[in-house]
């Protein structure tokens, strides 16, 4: 008999049933055990950061700013909360999951088990590969000097409100806008090349 859905958690009084099953202690082996919560605490976070960016563009178009990126927040809570939870870490959570249940059915049946290793080898690339391209953003990141002490840094001590710094982010941002309106021919000789140390 198959486990009943308890994911995500919705309250009595809503006419709705949830869509998965979820139980990190039971379906996920405990040595990827914590490394899959990391990732869906990742996604908690995805979540409540287009949660607070609804509550920012409401903000600001009550402040005047217009109704166009409140509508978009809207879209994007309703939207991209259940699609990033379906498409991105619900893969992740079979590849941890699907390894477990593949390996048990090789005791039942040979056939079958090796089928069932076809969708469980293509969601652990799913999420192999999901972890090497967020470490090489990081890494990417960490390579051009970025960090988060910096950020605080410059926050607290107003660089951001340097002049010379406004204006340097403002030619950028032109220079972004119109290198956009220009055929790719015309500027793909000053497109950067990137190493692998780099990427």
């Amino acid at each position: 008999m198959a486990a009943e859905n308890n994911f995500p958690p919705i309250p009595g009084f809503i006419p709705l049933q949830p869509c998965f099953y979820q139980d990190f202690d039971e379906e996920i082996p405990e040595q990827h055990r914590t490394m899959c919560k990391r990732l869906y605490h990742l996604w908690i976070l995805y979540a409540i950061t287009l949660a607070v960016n609804l509550a920012g563009c409401f903000v600001w178009m009550l402040g005047g700013g217009g109704v166009t990126n409140f509508g978009m927040a809207i879209i994007w809570l309703i939207l991209f909360t259940p699609c990033s939870y379906a498409c991105w870490f619900r893969p992740i959570y079979k590849a941890f999951n699907g390894w477990l249940a593949t390996i048990s059915f090789f005791s039942y049946n040979l056939w079958i088990a090796l089928l069932m290793l076809i969708p469980t080898l293509f969601f652990t690339a799913t999420a192999t590969l999901s972890f090497i391209a967020l470490t090489k953003v990081h890494n990417f990141y960490r390579g051009s000097g970025g960090s988060i002490g910096k950020a605080q840094e410059e926050w607290t001590t107003g660089a951001w409100k340097n002049p010379h710094i406004q204006q340097a982010a403002q030619q950028a941002a032109m220079g972004a806008t119109t290198g956009a309106m220009v055929p790719d021919q015309q500027y793909s000789s000053n497109t950067p090349q990137y190493n692998d140390n780099q990427m």
